[in-house]
């Protein structure tokens, strides 16, 4: 057992924040070598059509182009899909960039000019001339949602709908109270601070240094090793410091196509790094409609739940997310019919963004359920409580732990919930309409298979070693604290080693499972060198410790104790000096508990309330006041737990009022591809917010017990701030983001 943290639980700050703060962090983009050359992509013009014409003559002689690559000579490349694949793709045709004359979306790379410097390629690209024969783009979800289709290979099978249970349609129509609506979520892009970006060196034996963009460096490297056939052992991908990603960094980008086809054709180092409007040709939440649904009886008890949703994917692949299932889940019912399907769009393939799929189907269901609090007649958060259930319905699982009462009473305590008059425009402020609404929220708690390294050194310190990756989430502290509660050593004597290929494997860093797997398999290595370390002392002449068991050993101060008698023990110093060893080190590997996951689910959960202020005539939201209540299991670090949760409550905010990607239909093009038209939550938009850690113990979730926290954050938050503004305002509005003009431009419900 290992001896009561030090660290582990407390404020810890960043590790790595000096370095960030200083400049010192350096960036995908951030890395030189000699002899380096510059890429710049050429983007389609276009949505959907074929390259009739390719005119590069003048670029050519741009004083400082090395070469420009069309589709016409692309070097040659893997052919089958499978050698194109990542380790999170999708069903269907992997994107290829300069495959062919095909235009697949707008802004897809149709061009890439190499230059002996930045500026240099970007003029150049600008004199590339392009003749297209232009299609008839489809990118409106609205207008194609008749032409949705089951996805034919589920991209998981947990995304799939559980079967209907019961008659939902029958019970649906005995009920005494019901609603039925369509919710429509405009598709929202990622927008984190750092460009994509690869910087490739090449070194004088034929290996390749990379430094990427990447929420997972082993990823990045197996997929070029797949393209171009490379040796993986004379390729180290690295992204020690990642500026922000959220979910688009998880499959790699045509930025390190281009970097490394370039650097292995001109036998030269390269660098690639995309503008902030080639950003928004990327992975996107996509466009989504939610029919949803809901029944109850005169007590509020839910009788029938019926979810349909229809999202946005490519032409070329099956983009799935799990939307609908959460349905059938978050609380009690034993009616309920759950469909998905998708639509094809001359868009660009989307891709995860923070909590996908749930961020989606829980504001539709959460907006429902405030719907149906109203038709029956009772409080929303009496609702949510009425049909409360400790058990997956879907999967017919019991849960491992569910502090979702906890997160509603305490959040509810701290907002003042019990001051909240009931009655829509009954609130007011001066000329604001005082709205509150609230939401819940729910994310699988995962964990993955993953792999570590820790070495004890004679002189107490500490090394900690896995590819794991750290957006911004705080990993590197995290995985300091563990180690050092694990040797009872200063946080400050701890190394960690991540984000780079060579490293022990890990997954990508997603879905909220870095700290349960990453974190985890710490500990295991921390207790193999603990179990290593007490051979050699039971080794020793005279040793204490001779009749000691591996559970009853443990660190503290610098010496192997007895946990229950710490002055039985020996210096670790003096048991490897007598072992003639400078440092242990161990490997160690862990992943789920297969039959703890054939019996349980496991997730997080959250009650978020929120206020908001409407100004009765221009029709302007702000939100003023959100309490976010969250049961997440151990929480590691409560300072950065609390940052996660800030993030993914103002992307929440975003979500719901701000966030839209205006695609003019007519062209299929992306209208406000900049920061200055795409809106985000600025200072200016973000006030109180205040996040509360309920008590959570669970030890089957992970090892470690923890649940994992960059997800949650976000879910429910988009449908608090709609209910808040339903409340105040009298208007339902179901088509995100909440804007003045649909404000002004809706009646109050009667």
């Amino acid at each position: 057992m290992l001896n009561q943290s030090k660290t582990v639980g407390l404020p810890v700050s960043r590790i790595d924040g000096a370095l960030k703060v200083t400049g010192q962090a350096r960036y995908a983009a951030e890395h030189f070598g000699p002899d380096m050359l510059y890429g710049h992509v050429v983007p389609a013009t276009i949505a959907t059509g074929r390259i009739r014409a390719i005119h590069t003559a003048a670029a050519e002689h741009f004083p400082g182009v090395v070469k420009i690559y069309t589709h016409e000579n692309r070097p040659k490349t893997a052919y089958r899909d499978s050698k194109w694949k990542d380790a999170v793709a999708l069903p269907g045709h992997p994107f290829r960039p300069l495959e062919n004359d095909r235009v697949l979306f707008d802004g897809q790379p149709v061009a890439f000019v190499v230059a002996e410097s930045l500026e240099a390629a970007r003029d150049a690209a600008g004199l590339i001339q392009i003749e297209y024969l232009s299609e008839e783009p489809h990118t409106d979800i609205v207008a194609q949602r008749h032409e949705s289709y089951e996805p034919p290979v589920p991209r998981m099978k947990q995304f799939m709908p559980p079967p209907p249970r019961g008659d939902a349609q029958a019970a649906f129509t005995a009920a005494a109270h019901k609603i039925s609506a369509d919710y429509v979520l405009s598709g929202e892009h990622h927008n984190p601070m750092e460009l994509f970006a690869s910087t490739i060196l090449l070194d004088k034996d034929g290996a390749l240094t990379i430094h990427d963009k990447t929420q997972g460096s082993q990823n990045s490297r197996d997929y070029i090793c797949g393209v171009f056939g490379l040796d993986p052992g004379k390729v180290v991908v690295k992204n020690s410091f990642v500026g922000g990603a959220f979910g688009q960094a998880l499959r790699p980008k045509h930025q390190l196509f281009f970097a490394v086809m370039a650097s292995l054709d001109l036998n030269r180092s390269m660098k690639v790094e995309m503008t902030r409007q080639e950003m928004f040709y990327l992975t996107w939440r996509p466009s989504c409609i939610q029919a949803v649904s809901l029944a109850a009886d005169a007590e509020g008890h839910l009788q029938a739940v019926m979810h349909h949703a229809v999202h946005a994917t490519s032409r070329h692949e099956d983009y799935q997310e799990n939307v609908a299932n959460w349905s059938g889940l978050a609380y009690k019912c034993e009616n309920v019919k759950i469909s998905y399907e998708i639509a094809k769009l001359d868009l660009a393939t989307p891709g995860d963004m923070r909590a996908p799929g749930a961020a989606t189907g829980i504001t539709a269901l959460e907006a429902a359920m405030d719907e149906l609090a109203y038709a029956v007649g009772i409080d929303p958060l009496e609702l949510r409580i009425r049909n409360f259930i400790h058990r997956d319905q879907n999967q017919n699982k019991a849960i491992t732990s569910k502090a979702l009462h906890a997160c509603y009473r305490e959040g509810a305590a701290r907002f003042g919930w019990a001051e909240r008059s009931a009655a829509p425009r009954s609130m007011r402020e001066g000329d604001d309409l005082v709205g509150w609404g609230m939401a819940g929220g729910i994310w699988e708690a995962m964990m993955s298979k993953g792999e570590a390294k820790v070495r004890l050194s004679v002189d107490g310190s500490v090394t900690v070693s896995a590819a794991a990756s750290d957006i911004g989430t705080g990993t590197y502290t995290i995985l300091g604290q563990l180690a050092a509660e694990a040797f009872d050593c200063p946080i400050d004597a701890v190394r960690v080693e991540i984000g780079a290929s060579d490293l022990p494997k890990t997954g990508v860093e997603g879905g909220s499972w870095t700290a349960a797997t990453t974190g985890s398999a710490v500990q295991a290595a921390a207790k193999a060198v603990i179990k290593t370390l007490l051979t050699h002392a039971q080794s020793m002449e005279n040793s204490p410790l001779k009749e000691a068991k591996e559970q009853q050993a443990e660190i503290a101060e610098g010496r192997l104790v007895l946990e229950s008698n710490h002055q039985i023990g020996v210096s670790t110093a003096d048991i490897l000096q007598a072992a003639g060893l400078e440092a242990i080190e161990e490997h160690a590997k862990v992943g789920p508990d297969m039959l703890t996951m054939m019996r349980y689910a496991s997730y997080t959960h959250s009650a978020v309330f929120v206020e908001v202020k409407v100004d009765e005539e221009l029709g302007i939201v702000r939100v003023t006041r959100v309490v976010s209540a969250i049961g997440a299991g151990r929480i590691l670090n409560p300072k950065t737990a609390r940052s996660q949760i800030l993030g993914g409550i103002v992307m929440g905010i975003g979500m719901a009022l701000h966030e839209e990607g205006m695609i003019d239909h007519r062209t299929g093009r992306i209208m406000n591809h900049n920061l200055a038209e795409y809106h985000v939550p600025a200072h200016a938009d973000i006030r109180d917010i205040e996040v509360i850690f309920v008590e959570e113990d669970d030890d089957m979730a992970s090892p470690i017990g923890v649940k994992g926290l960059g997800e949650i954050g976000i879910v429910g938050v988009a449908a608090a701030v709609s209910n808040a503004v339903f409340h105040a305002t009298g208007k339902r509005i179901r088509t995100l983001p909440i804007t003045v003009d649909k404000i002004l431009q809706s009646e109050a419900v009667q």
